[in-house]
Order: structure tokens, then C-alpha cells, then sequence
């Protein structure tokens, strides 16, 4: 039995410790396209934050998970398991702390593309974004909720999109702050 309870405390605590939450205001993606199936692809983030856990600050915890699993760990490359050249940079832009990666991919699937057949539109699906993550803006033709595609016809070699995921609160901590106490240390 007493196994048991210092097991369950110890899960507790885990669930308290990692229940933060990184997250951002928006997103921006560009795929420029150097032939009809390669190219790169740059994620420019914004405004990236966390999210505080009823009450408590979490930021720090957040931070931390940033820098280990985002910047200097493997996180992005596990979600393009296809791409190379994967470059990662956080810097500050209009008073927050933003973060932007650049991939280069040989098929256009490496960056979840689409093209049926090699022909028609070039497609991507929505749906493909974390969960709560919003179309906003596009230089394509979005389906909307029936078909959640952004559509680019064939003749463009750059396609933009923007989508929206969490707008700041009082429940929000911006994590600039902790990103210059960082930056300042490591010179």
C-alpha cells in the first residue's frame, strides 16, 4: 500500500511539474518552391508564450522546455522527419519573443504537401496543424470547414500562409524576458 501511494504522489507531482504549456499568438509559413518538387519551406513564430497553470507561473518551465526540446533538441525534426538543413533562431521582434525555422525539402510530401496526381493545385490540409490552431490569412484559396485545404495553383513559386493558435490573456506569460536572461548568460 505504500508503494502505491508514494507511486500515485509521485505521478501528481509529475502532472503539476509538466503540465505548462508552450504555445504562441501566430504562425507563418512560406514554401518557396526551387523545381515542382523541392525547395524550402521558413515557420516564422509569434509572440511565444506559456500558458500558466491556474494560477501559477510556469514560465520558466517553459522556457527551459523551449531551449532543450525545440532549439537545441530534436522536436522539429521529429515533425519533418524528411527534411535537411533544419535552422532554428530565436529572436526578439515588436516587444516579444519570436522563433523562425528553415528546412529545405527534396519532395514536397517532407513538408506536407500535396499534389494529386503531380498535377493541378498544390494542397494543404489544415488539419495537419496542432489541434486548436486557426486558418487566418493565405495567398491561396482556403476550402474553409468542409474542406480545411489551402489551395496554390501550379504556376506560383512561393506560397504563404498564416493561421492563428492562442491570442494573449492574463493567463499568458511572454517568455521575452526570460529569453534575454538567457541570451545575456550564454555571452
Amino acid at each position: 500500500m505504500k508503494n502505491f501511494r508514494n507511486s500515485f504522489m509521485l505521478l501528481i507531482l509529475v502532472a503539476i511539474v509538466s503540465s505548462g504549456c508552450l504555445t504562441y499568438e501566430k504562425k507563418e509559413y512560406k514554401f518557396e518552391l526551387k523545381s515542382e518538387n523541392s525547395g524550402t519551406l521558413t515557420i516564422k513564430y509569434f509572440n511565444i508564450m506559456s500558458i500558466m497553470d491556474d494560477t501559477l507561473d510556469v514560465s520558466e518551465d517553459d522556457f527551459d522546455v523551449l531551449i532543450s526540446e525545440y532549439l537545441n533538441g530534436d522536436k522539429i525534426e521529429n515533425s519533418f522527419p524528411g527534411a535537411q538543413n533544419i535552422t532554428k533562431r530565436l529572436f526578439e521582434e515588436n516587444g516579444v519573443l519570436c522563433g523562425e525555422v528553415t528546412m529545405d525539402f527534396t519532395d514536397i510530401k517532407d513538408v506536407r504537401l500535396f499534389k494529386y496526381n503531380d498535377l493541378g493545385p498544390l494542397m494543404f490540409n489544415m488539419i495537419n496543424l496542432e489541434e486548436s490552431e486557426v486558418y487566418k490569412s493565405s495567398d491561396g484559396k482556403y476550402g474553409g470547414e468542409i474542406m480545411p485545404v489551402v489551395f496554390w495553383d501550379g504556376s506560383s513559386n512561393s506560397c504563404e500562409l498564416s493561421t492563428e493558435l492562442t491570442l494573449p490573456d492574463n493567463t499568458c506569460v511572454g517568455l521575452l524576458s526570460r529569453f534575454k536572461s538567457w541570451s545575456e548568460a550564454a555571452k
